[in-house]
């Protein structure tokens, strides 16, 4: 192995012990796999802002309701969004507040970093 530069052996074994196993690592490489279509970033951007059914989703984003459905189903599995049954109506919405909250703040961010020139 490679000498240490920055670390001592302490903090090697520090951050030793917060890395996942390979087993957590599969899983979270697949949970970030989910903000990684673009049309699932901007699901999940509009219901960061408020719960919405398919219908209101595919005439702000102005997709079809099929492929919204499809990815709605991806996000339902990874736990990421629920929904609730509102007469005939399907409402989706934010599972995690921390993922609400990271949309957001990467929304703001990126929004930011662009009238800057980014």
């Amino acid at each position: 192995m490679g000498k240490l530069l920055k670390l001592n052996e302490l903090s090697k074994l520090e951050v030793q012990s917060l890395l996942p196993s390979d087993d957590v690592a599969g899983r979270l490489a697949l949970y970030f796999q989910n903000f990684s279509d673009q049309t699932r970033i901007k699901i999940l951007t509009c219901l960061s802002v408020m719960d919405m059914c398919v219908s209101d989703l595919s005439a702000i984003l102005n997709v079809n309701q099929t492929t919204l459905s499809h990815q709605l189903k991806t996000l339902k599995d990874q736990n990421i969004v629920s929904y609730r049954r509102e007469g005939k109506v399907i409402v989706y919405m934010m599972k995690a507040p921390s993922v609400q909250e990271m949309m957001m703040c990467a929304v703001d961010s990126l929004g930011r970093d662009q009238s800057e020139g980014f």
